[in-house]
């Protein structure tokens, strides 16, 4: 594995993780934020499926709890089997 392969997969699961792209974009290095979110706008549908849902929680509780990025346990079903 390249360094450059560590770099974007760290940066990814980061951002897959909620953390903020602005720290994010400090470890591969880029100066401008729009660069980093150019790059890994791939994870961003699915961090705004998960806030979409976050907020639907909030305005509708006890609307069951199950949603696309939460299971009943609370894990995320990304990457695994269906």
């Amino acid at each position: 594995m390249r360094l450059h392969d560590g770099r974007h997969t760290a940066a990814t699961l980061l951002l897959s993780e909620n953390v903020h792209p602005r720290v994010v974009r400090e470890l591969p290095g880029h100066s401008q934020m729009r660069t980093t979110m150019d790059i890994y706008s791939h994870v961003m549908p699915a961090l705004a499926r998960e806030a979409a849902d976050r907020m639907g929680a909030l305005l509708l509780p006890g609307e069951g709890g199950l949603t696309a990025t939460r299971d009943e346990s609370g894990r995320s079903p990304i990457g695994r089997a269906a």
